[in-house]
C-alpha cells in the first residue's frame, strides 16, 4: 500500500504555506495601520497623532508578538511603550514593548503578573491617551487576571476542567469572562477615558469579537446565568474550584456587577479592527492550489463538532473525490476552516488536529491517491510541538506492520505519538499566527 509521494507533499506544504503567509501578523497590521505624518489612518479611521499626549501598546496572543513589532515600525518615536504577553517560545525583538512569556493554553505566574501590568498601564492612561490592544488567538489564557480571591491553582484547574469537558472555545470563553478582571470588557473599563484602539487577528469561528481573547475589549453578550448553565451541561458545577463557584454564584445573585454590555459609556471611545481572519488565510490557500492546477473550492470556514467526528466526513469527502469525481474531478483540492474540539477520556498527548488525523487514516485505511491534511494554524496543536496530521491509505498499514493499535491511541487521545510512529506527524514550528485550524481533502488520482 502506498501513501502520498514526496511531490505531492510539497504541494500540500505550497498551499498550507500560502494560507499562513495570508495571515502573518507583522503583515496583518501593516495592511490595516498606515502612518502619513502625524496622521495615523487605521481601518476606516483615521487619528491626529499630535491631539494625544501618549501612545501605549497592550495585549496578549500567540500573534502577538510579530503584532508589537509592526507596530512599533509604524509608530516610531511616537510609541511611548507598552507590554504584551506572548506564549513561551514566541517572544520576537522589539525595542518599545515588553512581550511577557507565559504558559498556553493553561495560564501561569507570569501570564497574571503581565496582565496586572497591562491592566495598571490601561488604567494608568488618561482621556489625551491612545492605547493600542494587540489580540491574537491565545490570548484568554495569556491574558488573565482572576476575581473574586480566585487564585492560579483554581484558574488552572478549571482550565484544564474546561478543556477537557469537550466545550467549544466560545463556551470555555463564556465562563473565564465571569471570573475575570480583563475580560468580557474589563480591559476596555479599565482604560476608559483613553481613546481604545484594538487590532484583532481572529482565532474563532465566524468572528465574534466578544469570545476572541474573551472579548477584552468589546461589549459582552453573555451573562452569569450563561456561564453557570455552560457548567451544568458539562456537569461542572459540583467540581469547579470553591472560589470559581463562589464568584459565580456573587454574580448569580447579584451581588456584584455584570460584565459590562452594549450600550455601557466605557465603549465610546473604543474601536475594535479585524485585521486577519480564518477565511483569509483558507482563500489564500484556495488561491495557491489553484495556481498549482488542483481543482480547489473552499467549502467552509465554519467546521465544528468533535474532531474524530469531523474526521469521518472528511474522509467521506476524500473518497467521493477519488471514486466518484464529485464534487470536484482530481486532482482536486477542498478546503475547510473552523475549529473542532475533543473530549479528553484518555492520558495520551495530542491536539484536535492530531486526533482528527488519526481519525481519518482509520476511515481512509487502504484507499489510495488521497489524503487529509488537519492542521493548527498557530504550528501548535494543543499542547505538543507538532501542528497536526496528514492522513492517507497507508497510515493504518504502517501502524499494523509496527504492531501499533490505532483504536487505543483513540480511545487514550494519544494522537501524537501514534502520527509520530507512523510519519504522519505534521511538524512546522510555531508560525506567529493563529487563526484557527484548515483542513486540507487531496484527491491526486
Amino acid at each position: 500500500m502506498k501513501g502520498i509521494t514526496a511531490a505531492q507533499r510539497e504541494d500540500m506544504m505550497t498551499v498550507l504555506a500560502a494560507a499562513l503567509k495570508a495571515v502573518d501578523p507583522a503583515q496583518a497590521v501593516r495592511n490595516c495601520v498606515r502612518r502619513e505624518g502625524s496622521r495615523l489612518v487605521v481601518g476606516d479611521d483615521a487619528y491626529d497623532l499630535a491631539a494625544f499626549k501618549r501612545i501605549l501598546v497592550v495585549g496578549a496572543g500567540k500573534a502577538s508578538g510579530p503584532m508589537a513589532q509592526a507596530l512599533e515600525e509604524i509608530l516610531g518615536e511616537r510609541l511611548e511603550g507598552g507590554v504584551v504577553n506572548v506564549k513561551e517560545g514566541y517572544a520576537v525583538p522589539t525595542q518599545r514593548i515588553e512581550l511577557i512569556e507565559a504558559a498556553h493554553p493553561v495560564p501561569d505566574e507570569n501570564g497574571l503578573r503581565g496582565t496586572e501590568r497591562i491592566l495598571q498601564l490601561a488604567a494608568d492612561a488618561g482621556e489625551d491617551d491612545l492605547v493600542f490592544c494587540l489580540i491574537s488567538g491565545g490570548g484568554s489564557a495569556l491574558m488573565e487576571l482572576p476575581a473574586g480571591g480566585i487564585t492560579l491553582d483554581d484558574l488552572q484547574q478549571l482550565t484544564d476542567q474546561l478543556l477537557r469537558s469537550g466545550a467549544t472555545i466560545n463556551e470555555v470563553n463564556t465562563i473565564r469572562k465571569h471570573i475575570s478582571q480583563v475580560k468580557g470588557g474589563g480591559l476596555a473599563r479599565a482604560a476608559a477615558p483613553a481613546t481604545l484602539v484594538a487590532l484583532i487577528l481572529s482565532d474563532v469561528v465566524g468572528n465574534p469579537l466578544d469570545f476572541i481573547a474573551s472579548g477584552p475589549t468589546v461589549p459582552d453578550t453573555t451573562t452569569f446565568q450563561d456561564a453557570w448553565s455552560l457548567l451544568r451541561k458539562f456537569d461542572l458545577e459540583d467540581s469547579i474550584p470553591q472560589r470559581v463557584r463562589a464568584q459565580l454564584e456573587r454574580g448569580l445573585n447579584q451581588s456584584i456587577p455584570e460584565t459590562p454590555k452594549e450600550g455601557d459609556t466605557i465603549f465610546g471611545r473604543t474601536t475594535s479592527v479585524l485585521v486577519g481572519s480564518n477565511e483569509i488565510a483558507a482563500r489564500a490557500a484556495l488561491d495557491a492550489a489553484r495556481e498549482l492546477e488542483y481543482n480547489a473550492i473552499l467549502v467552509t470556514t465554519w467546521v465544528e463538532g468533535e474532531a474524530r467526528e469531523v474526521a469521518k466526513v472528511m474522509a467521506g469527502v476524500a473518497k467521493g473525490l477519488i471514486r466518484h469525481h464529485s464534487p470536484l474531478p482530481p486532482p482536486a483540492c477542498v478546503i475547510f476552516g473552523g475549529e473542532t474540539t475533543v473530549t479528553v477520556r484518555g492520558e495520551g498527548r495530542g491536539g484536535r488536529s492530531q486526533e482528527m488525523a488519526l481519525a481519518a487514516s482509520l476511515a481512509l485505511d487502504g484507499w489510495e491517491d488521497v489524503a487529509v491534511m488537519a492542521v493548527g494554524t498557530d504550528g501548535t496543536d494543543g499542547p505538543t510541538d507538532a501542528a497536526g496530521g496528514i492522513a492517507d491509505g497507508a497510515v493504518i498499514a504502517r501502524a499494523r506492520a509496527l504492531n501499533l493499535d490505532p483504536l487505543a491511541y483513540l480511545d487514550h487521545n494519544d494522537s501524537y505519538h501514534f502520527l509520530q510512529q507512523t510519519d504522519a506527524l505534521l511538524v512546522t514550528g510555531p508560525t506567529n499566527t493563529n487563526v484557527n485550524d484548515l483542513v486540507f481533502v487531496y484527491a491526486f488520482g
